[in-house]
């Protein structure tokens, strides 16, 4: 088992469930402790257009048009960073709808810096109708910087919970487990050792009702009994990784939205939470993580954990190739991006398709077949400026407001 390294991946045929635990656009900076399990790892959590490939812009557009006028209205509420993170965000969701298996399942884990809008990015991707739930994991820890806060106690993430088709996925429904009170009142024994209680009928005749073990009421969607580690930190798991979830957490998903060998995926591992579950559940699994110390923590938690010695795992550090297995070069896209989707010449926003690469300096006049000398015009801007420069298409603009005034 279980790390996936080069392949390639046709649609719909990877993972049965999965699970990520990305950025969440906090503006903050993540390290693990000096000293500790994790120390080396951590992450940047600050966005802006240099943090993304300006490609996926034109990528995000031309597939998802509806998406991209989403990611776009936030631009004008927040600025250039909550766009750069959806789109960052968007990119990776496309991917793993395509990789889900018809059957699957996928839990975003979000908080309410940008939950609403991953809620309507994931809408776009996968549709409305595959919404399944809004999971609330109230974890009740109000202590430390949190208690300080002049406003109600933030004590809860959301999970979001989508499904690929509608009406085929895997569901295991989970239950609690029953308590004293309820295993109490089953005050009879069998000789086998099930417990059982005397229930009397109306013609006065007796019958035995069993406990049901292990059975109680069926778990809804908001889940308090799943403490975070800075209210128990006795478990033997922490390994102080700056966002590291319970185990309980990922086991009660995967043990709901996959059966016994199916593959779970998380491209976000972190600390490996969700490998030693899958592990211990009985499910294949791969982690993806861009941070070489995940690799590490991969190896040391499954032998510390559950004793199992893996391969030696490598950091990557090329760059991994698309589907078609080649690095996507298309400079419309990454125009599109440059230019905020915005014509260079009348500075009107246009579809991708509408939008036509011309060199600034035609190569004819001098000008290079380089990056910097490519740009997009409309239709019109590019009829205006012909074979000429872009200087003159400029002039020809002001000529063409100031008549119109």
């Amino acid at each position: 088992t279980n790390y996936l390294i080069d392949i390639n991946i046709l649609d719909g045929s990877l993972a049965n469930t999965i699970y990520l635990d990305p950025p969440f656009n906090s503006n903050h900076d993540y390290s693990a402790p000096i000293g500790s399990e994790a120390a080396g790892a951590g992450f940047r959590d600050i966005w802006g257009l240099n943090d993304i490939d300006l490609a996926w812009h034109g990528e995000i557009e031309n597939e998802y048009p509806e998406l991209y006028s989403l990611l776009s209205a936030t631009r004008k509420i927040h600025g250039n960073s909550m766009m750069s993170y959806l789109i960052y965000m968007s990119i990776r969701v496309i991917e793993m709808k395509r990789v889900l298996k018809a059957s699957g399942s996928i839990y975003l884990h979000c908080d309410p810096t940008a939950g609403h809008y991953l809620k309507l990015m994931m809408d776009s991707v996968f549709g409305q109708k595959s919404f399944r739930r809004e999971v609330i994991w109230s974890n009740e820890d109000v202590s430390g910087f949190k208690s300080k806060a002049n406003n109600w106690i933030r004590e809860h993430d959301t999970l979001l919970y989508y499904v690929k088709s509608s009406g085929s996925q895997v569901f295991n429904k989970q239950y609690k487990p029953l308590d004293q009170k309820t295993i109490k009142r089953y005050d009879k024994i069998e000789p086998d050792g099930r417990r059982y209680k005397i229930y009397k009928n109306k013609d006065g005749s007796e019958r035995k009702s069993y406990l049901k073990v292990n059975r109680g009421a069926a778990i809804g969607s908001v889940w308090t009994e799943i403490a975070s580690f800075q209210k128990v930190n006795n478990t033997g798991e922490y390994v102080h990784y700056p966002t590291q979830k319970p185990l309980a957490l990922l086991e009660r998903i995967i043990k709901a939205s996959s059966d016994s060998g199916d593959m779970v995926l998380d491209p976000f591992c972190g600390c490996a939470t969700t490998c030693v579950a899958a592990e211990k559940l009985g499910r294949k699994w791969i982690g993806i993580d861009v941070a070489a110390k995940a690799a590490e923590l991969v190896q040391n938690r499954i032998k510390k954990e559950l004793g199992i010695l893996l391969f030696k795992l490598n950091h990557r550090t090329d760059i991994p190739t698309d589907r078609e297995g080649k690095r996507s070069k298309d400079i419309k896209n990454t125009l599109y991006g440059k230019q905020e989707g915005n014509c260079n010449g009348c500075k009107h926003h246009f579809r991708l398709q509408n939008l036509t690469v011309d060199h600034i300096i035609p190569i004819s006049k001098g000008g290079t077949n380089t990056d910097k000398n490519l740009q997009l015009l409309c239709g019109y801007c590019n009829s205006v400026k012909g074979n000429r420069t872009q200087e003159y298409l400029m002039s020809k603009l002001k000529e063409a407001r100031s008549l119109a005034v």
